[in-house]
């Protein structure tokens, strides 16, 4: 049976039809195949990529993007069907599956999986060697490369960890392109990049399609894809939606393609009511076990009845920031002081998280790392619900109702798929302990909650449930810290925004006036002055 989108392929100006240089029939991938855990990851996938073409791959989580894209550089066979390139099955010969991966190049998420040698211009050596070229001719192909990306020379005989999020992920490409494929892939490319980095990397990319190369990029943000891509491709629970011409999609009928029904994407951002300060922070400073401070002399405020969004590229003291307000973090100087509804401050700092909790503070943290800080993944979700009752006092065999039903709440409230909630939380998807970590902080009544990535991992559907529960939040009087990484959702999400930069607080901005691309100034601003 045809491809849905099979159809003839026209060249971007004109005329003549032109035959795929990736063709995909019926692509399906089966997980545990003949076992009580089978599970489709892709099925039944087809698609068409031209010459010169910029598709689109988009869907949310759990769609099959990530087991979909391995498949198209023989990183997985697939369970059933074909892979064409240039009408070749690429599997028609196994043991040949190598050259395959020279001619579709694959740009991972981050670029730190495809960085490992000393310096730059090794790193992008790499490839062109294992093809057989001699290092002379490798380096020759290597410095094409990076120049083509816009790596400046300097930075070649630089180790690629120096470097910025967006120099690291041209590096990743230029790595790539070394090698002269046919079919450029890249998963997430602007995951780790500055609003500025973004667009560079956009005109790389444009300029590289212009000259006749395929492209594919698989996204969860359709601005990017409605900004770059002549086509777009829907993937939904492992299933080919459908394909659409760009120029006639909006962000509204691509959401309806991937979640099968139409979705109001508007965020809601109510005005604060009476904000009252909650929390004072002042010359924070935090070091790590290898002696390098990780915060730099941090001081900031937080209000009740305020969502205060804090950005910065990974890794820029964000992690640090959140847990030393919870207790969990060793502080080198500074003060954490929390406001009690009487006015009186409380020194948060000298204290044991234990400590902060018999005080009465309620202070909810979801942090960023789930199951290692979060919840106890051979536990189900009543469990989980009783080790937070334990841990305020109440007595891990205080009455097992409660939690059972508080439990029973966040997964009809949440919409958790879990066969039980008593099956242990490290069995469900990065997802679904996302809404189990969240739900149960939110439930604890807490006056100040601090959220890191809080809807990473989940389907629209579900990462709108849970603003809708921060701004509840929010209505209730409670201050909440969210770090994102999403500019656009702080920007509609939250009330002020706090900018991390190489470990210091490099400005707070009012949401409603600012833009990304202050945000994305104040993002590098750290790193500029030091290179100043």
């Amino acid at each position: 049976m045809p491809a849905p989108s099979a159809r003839r392929l026209t060249a971007r100006k004109g005329s003549k039809p032109l035959e795929p240089i990736l063709k995909i029939e019926n692509l399906t991938h089966t997980y545990s195949a003949g076992t009580p855990f089978e599970r489709r990851a892709v099925d039944g996938v087809n698609l068409e990529v031209a010459p010169g073409e910029f598709l689109g791959v988009i869907g949310h989580t759990g769609s099959g993007k990530s087991t979909f894209i391995q498949h198209l550089n023989g990183l997985l066979r697939p369970t059933e069907g074909r892979i064409l390139l240039e009408g070749r099955d690429i599997w028609a010969e196994p043991k040949k599956i190598r050259r395959v991966r020279f001619e579709v190049g694959l740009v991972f998420q981050y670029p730190e999986h495809q960085l490992f040698e000393n310096t730059v211009l090794a790193d992008v050596c790499f490839g062109p060697m294992n093809q057989g070229l001699s290092k002379e001719q490798a380096q020759e192909e290597a410095k094409k490369a990076l120049v083509h990306v816009g790596v400046k020379e300097e930075n070649f005989t630089k180790s690629p960890f120096e470097l910025s999020g967006g120099q690291k992920k041209r590096v990743a490409i230029a790595g790539v392109l070394a090698m002269n494929p046919k079919i450029l892939i890249l998963d997430e490319p602007t995951a780790v990049l500055t609003p500025q980095e973004t667009e560079k990397l956009f005109t790389v990319l444009r300029n590289m399609r212009d000259q006749g190369k395929s492209i594919i990029i698989i996204t969860h943000k359709l601005n990017e894809v409605l900004a770059l891509s002549d086509r777009v491709s829907v993937l939904r629970k492992g299933k080919y939606i459908g394909t659409v011409e760009t120029k006639n999609a909006t962000a509204e009928s691509l959401t309806e393609m991937m979640v099968g029904e139409k979705i109001d994407l508007n965020i809601e951002r109510p005005d604060p009511v009476n904000p009252v300060k909650r929390l004072v922070i002042e010359n924070l400073s935090c070091v790590n076990k290898e002696g390098v401070k990780t915060l730099k002399n941090a001081s900031m405020e937080a209000y009740g009845g305020e969502i205060l969004g804090i950005a910065g590229i990974a890794g820029s003291g964000q992690k640090e920031l959140l847990e030393a307000v919870a207790g969990l973090q060793m502080t080198e100087s500074g003060s954490v002081r929390y406001i009690t509804e009487d006015g009186e401050e409380k020194e948060l700092l000298s204290m044991k998280p234990a400590d902060i909790k018999k005080l009465g503070v309620a202070l909810s943290f979801v942090p960023e790392d789930r199951l290692g800080m979060g919840l106890v993944g051979s536990m189900g979700m009543t469990g989980n619900m009783m080790l937070r009752g334990y841990n305020e006092g109440r007595g891990i065999f205080a009455n097992r109702k409660e939690p059972k039903e508080l439990a029973e709440k966040i997964v009809d409230q949440l919409q958790v798929s879990t066969p039980s909630v008593n099956t242990p939380v490290s069995r469900l998807s990065g997802g679904n302990v996302q809404k189990v970590l969240v739900g149960r902080e939110i439930s604890a009544d807490p006056t100040v909650l601090m959220v890191a990535y809080p809807v990473r991992g989940l389907d629209i559907n579900s990462s709108l449930t849970i603003y809708d529960l921060l701004n509840e939040q929010k209505k209730r009087g409670v201050a909440v810290i969210c770090v994102g990484e999403d500019l656009d959702v702080l920007l509609e999400l939250c009330d002020k925004i706090l900018v991390l930069c190489g470990g210091k607080i490099t400005g707070v901005v009012d949401a409603r006036k600012t833009t990304k691309e202050e945000i994305g100034l104040l993002m590098t601003k750290e790193e500029e002055e030091s290179e100043a």
